[in-house]
């Protein structure tokens, strides 16, 4: 008889462990004790505890006041990405669409409010904020984020609307009523743009990636800055890499159905 995890089953201790790596992300890279409690919701006491253990475990520095992760906790998601076929299954065709486009393309997967990238392949930098395998960001923020959103379940949705949310540029949707509207023209067009929401300067469009059996799995993008498309609008810039973004979407689809 195989165990199922309960509250009173499950460790708390490693959740806890876990809520402090998780915490760490591209715009807290380094923090102090103070800000890991406040991002984790535990005491100074039990958030140093954790930071200490990690730290003698190799999975957290420290420079006497604030903390980061190393790169020891990529080791945590290697058994995944390694074991895992959609990354596998996606890598070569965003190679193939980056370079038939010019632009930066990535992958990712819905995790609560949150995207997780899964494969990216970039072709210069065009974000101040570094992105690679496994960086989040708010899916309401992100073209990719919001094809999940709007091809994902009700139940999600209406969570991330009623927690709320902000703009990060100060462009773009900034009302649950707003935001609600984009998801549902994103489900009738079957993709998403944004533009400049996540950064200024950055455009992106995204489509979904479905399953053999018809449900998305994941979501792809293409990137594109707004001075290399200046004379174009949002909509017409993403219009132009559309068709070869959907057919890359098509060929992980078409992989997906084979290796069953």
């Amino acid at each position: 008889m195989s165990e199922q995890a309960t509250p009173s089953a499950s460790v708390q201790s490693l959740a806890r462990g876990l809520a402090v790596i998780s915490c760490f992300d591209a715009e807290h890279s380094s923090m102090t004790l103070s800000e890991v409690a406040v991002r984790t919701e535990l005491s100074r006491a039990t958030a140093r505890r954790f930071l200490l253990t990690l730290q003698e475990l190799g999975y957290v520095r420290s420079n006497g006041k604030h903390f980061e992760l190393t790169s020891k906790v990529l080791q945590l998601g290697y058994s995944y990405l390694s074991s895992a076929t959609l990354p596998q299954m996606i890598e070569p065709v965003l190679e193939d669409l980056s370079a038939k486009v010019h632009e930066s393309a990535s992958a990712s997967v819905l995790d609560g409010s949150q995207i997780v990238y899964i494969a990216r392949v970039h072709t210069r930098s065009i974000m101040r904020v570094g992105i690679s395998v496994g960086t989040r960001f708010p899916a309401v923020n992100t073209s990719m984020g919001r094809v999940l959103l709007a091809f994902g379940s009700e139940e999600l949705r209406e969570e991330v609307l009623a927690a709320g949310f902000a703009s990060r540029t100060g462009l773009g949707i900034k009302t649950p009523a707003a935001l609600r509207k984009e998801l549902e023209k994103i489900r009738t067009q079957g993709y998403a743009v944004v533009d400049q929401e996540l950064e200024i300067g950055l455009r992106s469009v995204a489509v979904p990636i479905y399953n053999a059996d018809g449900v998305v799995a994941a979501a792809m993008n293409v990137s594109m800055s707004v001075h290399t498309a200046s004379e174009q609008s949002a909509e017409e810039a993403a219009q132009a890499i559309l068709p070869s973004l959907l057919e890359a979407a098509g060929q992980v689809r078409e992989a997906i159905v084979a290796s069953r």
